[in-house]
């Protein structure tokens, strides 16, 4: 589970979107910090960006100031109760001094960037100020420090502390400039000692850059930092096992008699829950709470407690065996074609004694007079019999005398607003029947009504599971707080009963719009919100207007006018590759006829250091150079066809140097080696070329060579070591849509092999997500082109009915999650526009809907462009 998206889920109940646009009570807009409000002073520019809130100095006609691009810059970390006296004394600081600062403006924008699983590298940053050079920064940090002394904020992980008190110190950029890193990404960019554009790097620890002499006055502070060590506990640490804002968690060992343990780490004022409670707080409660049970057998036991520095750690007991979530990729039986009725009967037995013993489990919590509170199937310990089970993480845990509701919880078993008390425990281990056997009750987020239609494919996947077990559960998670039955909206048309599902999908889209945004146009995933998401073409609106016009589903003049309004001029920091920026905006801009819109965002990324971007497809120079020559052939602008030569040069040298010696390695269409062997493949068909089908090959082995064949059902699926991928983004399936064109052109057995055993992954029951990228529509949009002959109309059916799975209502039309299906989603990566695709692919075919440059593969050797 990805928690950022629990965040980008508070603000709309339908879709992600950014937390500044989260409302107060009421529907009102959220309260901000009194000083947010203050007139701005004359002479003095503010603005406002995502969750902050900018003040620069201007001349006296309004103009821009001089200022350094890059330097060091102080923050200032809070609490909610100082936020507002920090930010009052920082105004009040900065202004007589022309010194440009910014903040958070609002306390519920504060409470998130504080919150247990934002960003660390963000994390406790409220107030940014910017020196001009390194007196000012000296003078400030002594007279600002003197003001805050005494005053309490999160540790900053990124800086350097000033003394005590909340101001830390970085070196970093000030200005947005951006460059591609060594992953061929845009990054956030400083100069380098020779002059150059670098990375600014913002990992969670305090760096200062090579070229870059720490300032005499900060070295104390360095070494004060370095005093602070674990050298003295009588644990040793031996692995981390998990970080979040509020601290970590490591598995150690007791030096002292060589018992394992767990050391739980918590950060005083940062990991904050919704109820304001710090990672201090929750770690006193979850002691508490272990002790109250301790005995039961149900729980780790309590073996320390103690403060490192201002850090307080719980040491417990280290518990044998695995969580429960674990299990699903080994044992459920739903992950091959064609299951075993024997095995499923073998896993509903299995999951039907899990189920019983987390519930004898929590009753023996309840005994105790405490509610779990954050029950879930990353919370549950099974040992390793495989049989018993413990409960871990009661930091949420309340005694039930309180009637509390919930504070932190997992989106999948997050119990409505309006249980309490135990009842929170009883609707998530309801919701525990389900995802037991569909692991998918993330959906419920959205709609609890949909736990109806869910028991109803559970019965008849798992014949086995009592029909009571089910509707009991549906009850609990549907009932309303009169006790009543919560109705589901009638469900919208099913996926394959088409056109009429097409025509459903499209309003539903349509609907979604809001071209009075200019952030995003579609609804869609979070990474729309990152520089230039909301114009691309896997979250932004170009994918959903691409979408639209391949499956017949017709133009949208206002959302084109809207791409068009955008990017006159694109905005800064927009990534320059196919999926993820410009140049997959100007695909489809050339596409919908506006052609001199193209021609200039092309011109734009050409001017940029583009030959240093990753090899792939997503953002690198297989995409690039895709469109090079599309619009090469459209345009007939021989120097877009000469760069696209040139970047068909620059994969071939790369794939001609040894294979990176890298633990894992990328694979797959869009980061993988897939993407450069179909820009190369194109470039084959186009010139003839054999160096190119050659490359193509090698660039297909190294992926291949990234895969693993699954022991249930044979599939081939990328290992990225912790997991295995079948999908059409990251996975095999992508691997695969290029692998049937290459054989178009030139037959290879293993190759063949690849395609059948990746066919297999295609066409198993069961997927967690619907989307096109990561899901169930990837495998349609497959098996609707591919040239495989084990690819049958039954398979592709099957895929088809099982989309239905997802099926959600918006405004009574039919629509899907995006991705972590917390919230709907429209794009083409994730969500509606990528399901239209696929199923227009298996329903129109797949000669009209497609992906860009991915039609179905030639039926023998052909030259010739493809789009």
């Amino acid at each position: 589970m990805d928690k950022r998206y629990e965040v980008y889920a508070l603000a709309d109940g339908h879709f992600y979107d950014t937390p500044d646009r989260l409302a107060g009570a009421g529907g009102d807009p959220a309260p901000l910090f009194a000083t947010a409000c203050r007139t701005v002073p004359a002479n003095w520019h503010a603005a406002r960006s995502g969750d902050w809130l900018t003040l620069t100095p201007t001349a006296a006609d309004g103009a821009p100031l001089d200022a350094p691009a890059q330097g060091w810059k102080i923050h200032s970390s809070a609490t909610a109760a100082n936020a507002e006296r920090i930010a009052a004394l920082v105004w009040d600081y900065c202004v007589p001094r022309r010194i440009p600062f910014k903040f958070v403006p609002g306390p519920h924008l504060l409470h998130l960037r504080n919150a247990k699983y934002a960003g660390r590298d963000t994390s406790g940053k409220f107030v940014t100020v910017y020196p001009a050079d390194e007196a000012q920064l000296h003078r400030t940090l002594s007279e600002l420090g003197a003001l805050l002394q005494g005053f309490e904020g999160p540790y900053i992980l990124t800086d350097l502390r000033w003394h005590d008190g909340p101001l830390y110190v970085r070196y970093g950029a000030f200005a947005r400039r951006y460059v591609v890193d060594e992953r061929g990404s845009l990054v956030p960019a400083v100069t380098d000692g020779e002059g150059r554009l670098v990375p600014d790097r913002r990992a969670p620890s305090f760096q200062v850059p090579a070229w870059v002499t720490l300032p005499e006055f900060l070295r104390p502070h360095l070494q004060a930092r370095n005093t602070t060590t674990v050298g003295d506990l009588p644990y040793r640490i031996d692995k981390a096992l998990h970080f979040s804002n509020g601290g970590g968690v490591y598995a150690g060992t007791d030096t002292r008699d060589g018992r394992r343990v767990v050391l739980k780490e918590a950060r005083p004022h940062a990991g904050l829950a919704a109820d304001g409670a710090d990672a201090v707080a929750r770690l006193e409660r979850e002691k508490a709470a272990l002790e109250r049970v301790a005995g039961t057998g149900a729980v780790p036991e309590v073996r320390d407690w103690f403060t490192l520095g201002d850090h307080r750690f719980l040491v417990m007991d280290h518990l044998a065996g695995r969580t429960l979530n674990s299990f699903f990729a080994e044992r459920h039986p739903l992950l091959t074609p064609d299951p075993d009725p024997a095995r499923i009967a073998a896993y509903t037995a299995w999951a039907l004694r899990i189920n019983a013993a987390v519930e004898r489990a929590v009753a023996a919590v309840h005994a105790r007079g405490l509610v779990f509170n954050d029950l879930h199937v990353f919370n549950i310990m099974v040992a390793e019999d495989e049989e018993s089970v413990f409960l871990i993480d009661f930091e949420a845990a309340a005694p039930a005398e309180e009637h509390a509701r919930q504070t932190v919880a997992h989106p999948g078993f997050f119990a409505p607003p309006d249980r309490r008390g135990t009842d929170v425990d009883r609707y998530a281990l309801a919701c525990l029947r389900l995802a037991l056997f569909l692991p998918v009750t993330t959906l419920f987020v959205v709609d609890r009504g949909k736990a109806a239609h869910l028991a109803e494919v559970i019965a008849e996947q798992f014949p086995d599971v009592p029909r009571a077990f089910l509707d009991e559960a549906v009850a609990e998670i549907t009932r309303d707080a009169s006790g009543g039955r919560r109705s589901r909206p009638a469900p919208p048309v099913v996926p394959g009963d088409w056109p009429y599902s097409r025509d459903s999908m499209v309003k539903a889209i349509l609907a979604s719009a809001t071209p009075e945004r200019t952030d995003r146009l579609f609804p869609g995933d979070i990474a729309q919100f990152s520089d230039g998401g909301g114009l691309g073409l896997a979250h932004g609106a170009a994918g959903v207007l691409y979408a639209l016009h391949a499956s017949g589903g017709g133009r949208y003049d206002e959302g084109e006018r809207w791409l068009l309004d955008r990017t006159a001029p694109p905005p800064p920091g927009t990534p320059l590759g196919l999926y993820d920026g410009l140049a997959g905006v100007a695909l489809v801009l050339e596409r919908l006829g506006h052609r001199q819109r193209a021609l200039d965002l092309i011109d734009g990324v050409l001017r940029e250091n583009w030959r240093n971007l990753a090899a792939d497809l997503y953002g690198g120079l297989a995409g690039l150079g895709l469109v090079l020559d599309r619009l090469a052939d459209t345009t007939g602008e021989a120097a877009l066809r000469q760069h696209a030569a040139e970047a068909a040069d620059i994969l071939l040298r790369r794939l001609a140097e040894p294979v990176p010696d890298t633990p894992r390695r990328r694979a797959g269409l869009l980061r993988g080696a897939s993407g450069p062997a179909l820009f190369l493949l194109r470039r084959y068909e186009q010139t003839g070329d054999g160096r190119c089908l050659q490359a193509a090959g090698v660039a297909l082995r190294r992926d291949l060579d990234c895969c693993v064949t699954q022991k249930a059902g044979g599939g081939l699926e990328v290992d990225e070591g912790w997991r295995t991928l079948p999908y059409l983004g990251d996975g095999s399936v992508g691997i695969g849509l290029v692998l049937d064109d290459h054989l178009a052109h030139s037959r290879h057995v293993e190759f063949e092999r690849a395609r059948a055993a990746i066919l297999t992954a295609a066409t198993s029951r069961f997927y967690a997500q619907p989307g096109l990228f990561q899901g169930r529509a990837g495998m349609i949009l497959h098996l609707a082109r591919s040239s495989a002959p084990e690819a049958g109309p039954q398979r592709l059916e099957q895929q088809i009915a099982g989309l239905g799975w997802f099926a959600m209502d918006y405004q009574g039309q039919l629509a899907f999650p995006g991705h972590q299906m917390m919230r709907l989603s429209m794009d083409l990566a994730t969500g509606t526009a990528g399901c239209l695709l696929a199923l227009a692919a298996a329903r129109d075919g797949a000669r009209t809907a497609h992906l860009p440059f991915l039609p179905p593969p030639p039926a023998a050797s052909t030259r010739g462009s493809a789009l």
